[in-house]
């Protein structure tokens, strides 16, 4: 069949792009940049052609006519938890989305299938929900077949989703909202698709499970602490960490401030989706799957536990080590500016052999040096701060060197102050190694 596909280069969108690829569909797709799911399993490029639109410059229905031209599906996966600049919900849920439907009407496509969101019905109170809606009721009420799949949280290898959560459960003590009581239903990435690919393929005139709306859910209901829970037992962490509740009416003051940072996926409206619940009827995608979706207890499989572990581990612990070593060297800036007195650091100069304004330049330059570099830990990113951690690895050798040779003694210093360079050093090498030297990556990225 020739489909064409929305939002190629999200999640759930490349997931789907690769098994219609797979399975010998030809595919057509929009794009703001480069499609990230290339041809595969035998898939050449003739299997799938790219077209320039972008949804938030919410194309009119014409702009759709030679893309539509012998379509025979149109899956429209686009959709952001966020606004961002000229990424809103008004644009890219809504108003995109109406004039492609439109444009599938005039074009006689036979099957529009809509990517919504489990949520989006007549209780939808946030800003999210209430534009997935929108569009959901607008397709159904047009006179073409057309379904709405209403994915929960999706889990799967590369979705933010399933960072977030593994991070969140790899945590030495989980603060939840509430203690983690609120109801979701989570579903394995190659559920979702592969109940998708069977409401594409379905026979014209065949009726979907479910009429029109198809929740694609887990097989059963569970608390975000059990999720977190379960999924802390698949990477092999044990015991359970303890859970702190917060108070969800602290939270949504904290929450107001969060999402106004860049790259946040708190704010006030993902914890009232959160505390509304996020929970559906399995009974649909299993009618499609011919089977029960899998449980969250095979969301990672036994040899992926470790990998898991380390990497969901790293993604909290990672940022705790960049934090605690930009403190040490403002610290370090803000004692040498005087904290400490000036007589006695200059003595310890004057054995170095620097003495007089020399001796001040050293010590001053020094703490502002000290100052610089704990601020860009914290403002530099990518690979201008992996240079950085290779600056800092020979600053601190330099200064253990020249300390064995002319004061010796605090080698022997009961509170080792020289010794401790030795994990300082272990700790910026480790920091080198792991940078994500790509420009622009923040740590974390949700894609639908």
């Amino acid at each position: 069949m020739h489909i064409l596909l929305t939002g190629a280069n999200g999640f759930i969108g490349s997931a789907l792009a690769a098994a219609l690829l797979a399975r010998g569909h030809t595919l057509i797709c929009p794009r703001r940049g480069p499609v990230r799911a290339s041809p595969s399993h035998g898939a050449t490029d003739a299997n799938m052609r790219t077209f320039a639109l972008d949804f938030a410059d919410r194309p009119p229905p014409q702009a759709w006519r030679a893309a539509l031209d012998g379509v025979d599906i149109v899956v429209n996966t686009v959709g952001i938890l966020q606004e961002r600049g000229r990424q809103t919900f008004s644009a890219l849920h809504v108003d995109a989305p109406i004039a492609l439907f439109d444009a599938c009407v005039l074009a006689g496509v036979r099957r529009v299938i809509q990517v919504s969101a489990l949520g989006a019905d007549e209780d939808a109170q946030s800003a999210y929900h209430l534009s997935k809606r929108t569009a959901d009721a607008y397709l159904m009420g047009l006179p073409t077949e057309s379904v709405v799949v209403q994915p929960s949280l999706v889990y799967g290898p590369g979705g933010a989703s399933a960072r977030l959560f593994d991070t969140l459960a790899s945590l030495p003590v989980l603060a939840l909202p509430g203690g983690g009581r609120q109801r979701i239903q989570p579903v394995f990435i190659d559920d979702a698709i592969d109940a998708m690919v069977a409401l594409i393929e379905m026979p014209a005139g065949a009726q979907p499970p479910g009429a029109q709306v198809v929740p694609l859910v887990g097989p059963q209901a569970m608390s975000l602490k059990d999720y977190l829970a379960t999924l802390r037992r698949g990477m092999a962490m044990t015991p359970a960490a303890p859970v702190v509740p917060l108070p969800v009416a602290a939270l949504r003051a904290v929450a107001g401030v969060a999402g106004r940072l860049p790259g946040s996926l708190f704010d006030a409206d993902t914890l009232d989706m959160l505390e509304r619940g996020n929970v559906g009827d399995p009974a649909d995608i299993t009618r499609l799957l011919g089977r029960a979706p899998r449980g969250a207890d095979r969301f990672i499989a036994p040899q992926a536990a470790t990998a898991a572990r380390i990497q969901s581990s790293l993604n909290w612990a990672l940022p705790c080590l960049r934090i605690a070593m930009a403190l040490v060297w403002i610290w370090t800036g803000i004692v040498s500016f005087g904290l400490y007195p000036e007589a006695d650091s200059l003595a310890l100069l004057a054995r170095l052999g620097a003495e007089g304004d020399f001796a001040r330049v050293l010590l001053y330059g020094a703490a502002l040096l000290d100052l610089i570099l704990g601020v860009l830990i914290i403002t530099l990113r990518g690979g201008k701060r992996q240079a950085l951690w290779l600056m800092q690895f020979g600053l601190i050798a330099f200064y253990t060197v020249a300390i064995t040779i002319w004061l010796p003694e605090f080698w022997l210093h009961p509170y080792g102050p020289i010794l401790k360079n030795l994990p300082m050093l272990a700790a910026l090498l480790l920091l080198y190694q792991l940078e994500d030297s790509s420009p622009g990556q923040g740590a974390t990225r949700w894609t639908t």
